[in-house]
């Protein structure tokens, strides 16, 4: 791991090695995969046991309230859950009853911009970008758009075989109003 510092902002930039990097990316793909193959049962295992995992709604700021454009952890989120509800949420999609995806939707999930930086405790801070498309019936498309800030925790391959759990997701959607008519997949 390097770290620059920023003399004039102070802002340390910590870059991790190149295996590191390219180990999380395949990570974040092999996920994303996972859920646009309908493999939640798999996909869930990913998430450590305290796992929060949240959307926090955004509202349109001026530039000088940018810094309150998305709610903090005590305030209004789309999704607010624990791995209890993530597990819900889960059984809900595969037990062929969940009539807002009966038929499933077809999803298509891009992965971009992953930055890595380490943390003392030995996990890895993430963040990604995000598109998921979704395909409804004959003509119904939506659009997710955002950013994702990811904990990742060293599993050890034995668990899951992934290299990583999913310690904490915060996920920043870029619409203020959501113009889905739900979330019933999986982000």
């Amino acid at each position: 791991m390097t770290a620059t510092v920023n003399a004039a902002t102070g802002t340390v930039f910590r870059q991790v090695d190149v295996q590191t990097q390219h180990t999380v990316e395949q990570f974040l793909y092999a996920e994303a995969q996972l859920l646009d193959e309908h493999r939640y049962l798999e996909w869930v295992e990913l998430f450590a046991e305290d796992v929060h995992y949240w959307a926090p709604t955004r509202t349109t700021r001026t530039h000088r309230e940018r810094a309150r454009e998305v709610a903090a952890e005590d305030e209004s989120a789309f999704i607010d859950d624990t791995l209890y509800y993530l597990k819900g949420r889960v059984r809900r999609l595969t037990s062929g009853i969940s009539w807002s995806e009966e038929p499933p939707s077809r999803t298509r999930r891009l992965i971009t911009n992953v930055r890595v930086s380490p943390r003392d405790d030995g996990a890895l801070d993430v963040t990604s970008n995000f598109y998921v498309y979704r395909s409804r019936l004959e003509r119904h498309q939506d659009w997710f758009v955002g950013e994702r800030f990811d904990v990742l925790r060293p599993a050890g391959p034995a668990a899951t075989g992934y290299p990583f759990e999913i310690a904490a997701r915060k996920i920043v959607l870029e619409q203020t109003t959501l113009l889905a008519p739900s979330i019933s997949i999986l982000l």
